[in-house]
């Protein structure tokens, strides 16, 4: 039994650790995903740095790379913020194998 008797027993300031979120495929519920265009893109990393679900990959030069669509869950806001238009948000349907 635990020797917590209620939440002010709960130590403070702690994390659940990173290694947890890592394993959870979050992007299985995307109904829109975002296709990135790398030819129009200028590597200003307003993607990366608005982007709530940590899924563009950049290099640490500074450089977008990629979605990462395992946690990826559509949400649009990489799209929104690009100023070249370099993501495009597409129905989730159109890349489901038949």
């Amino acid at each position: 039994m635990s020797s917590l008797k209620g939440w002010k027993d709960l130590p403070l300031a702690t994390t659940v650790p990173a290694s947890t979120s890592e394993k959870v495929q979050t992007g299985q519920w995307r109904s829109m995903r975002p296709v990135w265009n790398e030819e129009e893109c200028i590597h200003c990393l307003q993607c990366w740095i608005q982007c709530p679900d940590k899924s563009i990959k950049a290099t640490p030069e500074g450089k977008v790379t990629g979605i990462d669509y395992f946690f990826c869950k559509g949400c649009g806001t990489c799209a929104a913020v690009c100023p070249k238009k370099a993501i495009e948000m597409r129905p989730e349907s159109e890349f489901i194998e038949q």
